[in-house]
């Protein structure tokens, strides 16, 4: 007698739908050793401190602050691991490293780049090398650059390095409406070096309401003269 096929209906796909919050990490998942943060069942403490806003703060056993996280379908992530015991937060591990990621660009976005700009000197620099000099460093200060000044001693004019020094707190001294000194003069070497952070720069006072009203009549006036003359 010839057996009919059995049809037992379509089969459900392996592994089920992607994971949850609350359901990375758990036991037979291997870690993924790019994650910044160990979280769930990775995280090898007996005991954690729970912080945050959607717990009761303090110290928990492992299997407990497991359980909360999983209640609330978060993540229990270890973000301070070298702590005793070690510190957690129950969130989205994915919201929670996207936070990480934006806040990061932010604080790169606000660091400006220091840009230092060298002038160098001789230890018997004239005048007219020195004023000639100056002139740049203001610029330099002026356009927000740090300014690193330094005296060279070739040979024998070692000898001359009070001279030296002399002459780099004569500089700073010609340009404290311009610049701070960060470093005072250090002989390094062959070198004295001194360094230069530029002051900020002063906000620009607005003119009080009353003397602004003053200005305008005669701003008008002014306008409809120039127009009457080129009639």
């Amino acid at each position: 007698m010839e057996k009919k096929p059995q049809f037992s209906g379509p089969r459900r796909p392996m592994g089920g739908g992607g994971s949850r919050p609350g359901m990375r990490g758990r036991k037979g998942l291997q870690r993924d050793t790019r994650d910044p943060y160990v979280i769930n069942e990775h995280i090898r403490a007996r005991e954690v401190r729970l912080v945050g806003d959607n717990v009761e703060q303090g110290i928990y056993p492992l299997h407990q602050a497991l359980k909360i996280a999983e209640q609330q379908e978060l993540d229990l992530i270890e973000i301070s691991p070298n702590a005793e015991p070690p510190v957690c937060r129950i969130l989205d591990y994915q919201k929670f490293l996207y936070q990480q990621k934006k806040r990061q660009k932010e604080q790169k976005a606000k660091a400006a780049k220091v840009v230092v700009k060298e002038i160098r000197f001789g230890p018997q620099t004239d005048d007219h090398d020195y004023n000639f000099k100056l002139k740049h460093a203001m610029g330099f200060l002026k356009e927000g650059s740090k300014v690193k000044a330094y005296v060279f001693f070739r040979g024998r004019s070692i000898l001359f390095k009070e001279q030296g020094e002399v002459l780099l707190l004569r500089f700073a001294n010609d340009l404290e409406e311009y610049g701070k000194v960060e470093m005072m003069p250090v002989l390094e070497g062959k070198r004295m070096t001194i360094m230069l952070t530029p002051l900020k720069a002063p906000a620009k006072k607005e003119a009080p309401a009353k003397e602004r009203s003053e200005k305008a009549p005669k701003a008008e006036k002014q306008e409809k003269a120039e127009e009457a003359s080129e009639e």
